[in-house]
C-alpha cells in the first residue's frame, strides 16, 4: 500500500479520536523489477500485510482493493471501504493528445494484462512494452523518451497532485478498469471488535457494495487480479447499482462483455450474475489463453 494512502486512512482515524501508529511494510510485488504479469499478481502486495495481521504485528492493513485477492483469509475480514477514488485509467504522453494520435507501432508502457489485452483490441498496431517502478520512476522514464506514452491508474496521479500529466482519461466503453481500482479497503481480525468498529466508521456504503459486486464477479469467474478482466460497478440516479464487465484475449481480438442492473443489497448476487453470462459466452476459454506460463 502506497504510504499516501496510509496516511489519509490514519488521518482520519485521528481526526476521528483515535489513537494509532503506521507500521510500514514492504510486500513482495513491491520488491520485483519485472511487469506484474510475468510472475503473477496474485497476493504480491497483500500476503506480508495478511501474515502481520495474524500474527498481531498490526491491528488492521490498509490495501489496494485492485490487489487483494477475491479469496477470504482465515481469522481475517474486509471491514471497510472508504469513499472510492476515480476507477479510470488514464494515458499520459509527451508526443500525442490522445491514443487515437499515437503514431503506428508507438511504444506504451504498462505492467497490466489488462491494459494490454484492452490496448490492442483499441489500437492492434500498438507495442506494448513492461513497466514498473512507482509513479515518479514511470513517469521519469516516459520522459527520458523509452515511451511514447504510458497507463495509469488516475486516482494514483490525483493522490500525488499530478493530474496535469493526464494526457486522456479513458472511458469505461474505451476500457474498463480492474475489479477494485481507486479503491482502499481495510482489513483486520475477526475477533477484533475495537479495531472492527473504528474502521467501520470510514465506511462508504456505496462504494463497498461496488466493489463487492466488482469482487463477487471475480471470484465467480475463479480468475486472478491479474487476468484480462475489466468490471466497475457504478450508482445508478434511481440508486440501483449497475455492473458492467468485459473479458478478452491475451491479444485484444477477442472480447466478451456483460451487463445488468440490480437493487443494492444484491450486490454480490449482480457479480455472480454477470460473471454467469461472461463464462456462457466463453470467457473461461480466454481467461485461460491469457493467462502468462507459470
Amino acid at each position: 500500500m502506497a504510504r499516501s494512502q496510509a496516511d489519509w486512512v490514519a488521518g482520519e482515524l485521528r481526526h476521528l479520536g483515535h489513537t494509532l501508529e503506521l507500521v510500514e511494510i514492504t510486500t513482495r510485488g513491491d520488491q520485483q523489477a519485472g511487469a506484474l504479469g510475468t510472475f503473477g499478481g496474485e497476493g504480491l502486495f497483500t500476503k506480508e500485510l495478511e501474515r502481520a495481521l495474524l500474527g498481531h504485528t498490526v491491528d488492521f492493513a490498509v490495501h489496494s482493493l485492485k490487489d487483494l485477492p477475491t479469496e477470504s483469509v482465515d481469522g481475517l475480514k474486509l471491514v471497510a471501504v472508504p469513499l472510492r477514488a476515480s476507477a479510470a485509467d488514464v494515458l499520459i504522453s509527451n508526443v500525442a493528445d490522445s491514443y487515437q494520435q499515437l503514431s503506428a507501432g508507438a511504444r506504451v508502457g504498462t505492467g497490466s494484462i489488462r491494459r494490454i489485452a484492452q490496448l490492442l483490441n483499441l489500437r492492434p498496431d500498438l507495442q506494448l512494452v513492461g513497466i514498473r517502478g512507482n509513479i515518479d520512476t514511470r513517469l521519469a522514464k516516459l520522459d527520458d523518451g523509452q515511451y511514447d506514452a504510458i497507463v495509469l491508474a488516475e486516482a494514483g496521479l490525483q493522490r500525488l497532485g499530478l493530474e496535469h500529466r493526464i494526457t486522456q482519461s479513458f472511458s469505461t466503453e474505451m476500457m474498463l478498469p480492474a475489479v477494485g481500482q481507486g479503491a482502499l479497503g481495510l482489513e483486520c481480525r475477526v475477533d477484533d471488535q475495537r479495531t472492527t468498529m473504528a474502521l467501520a466508521e470510514l465506511d462508504n456504503p456505496d462504494s463497498h457494495a461496488e466493489v463487492s459486486a466488482e469482487r463477487s464477479l471475480l471470484a465467480h469467474l475463479r480468475a486472478g487480479c491479474s487476468a484480462p478482466i475489466g468490471a466497475l460497478a457504478t450508482i445508478q440516479p434511481d440508486g440501483e447499482l449497475k455492473l458492467a464487465a468485459a473479458v478478452l484475449s491475451g491479444d485484444g481480438q477477442q472480447r466478451t462483455f456483460s451487463a445488468a442492473v440490480r437493487p443494492l443489497r444484491y450486490a454480490c448476487e449482480l457479480g455472480q450474475q454477470v460473471a454467469e453470462q461472461l463464462l456462457a459466452d466463453g470467457a473461461a476459454e480466454l481467461i485461460a489463453t491469457a493467462r502468462p506460463p507459470q
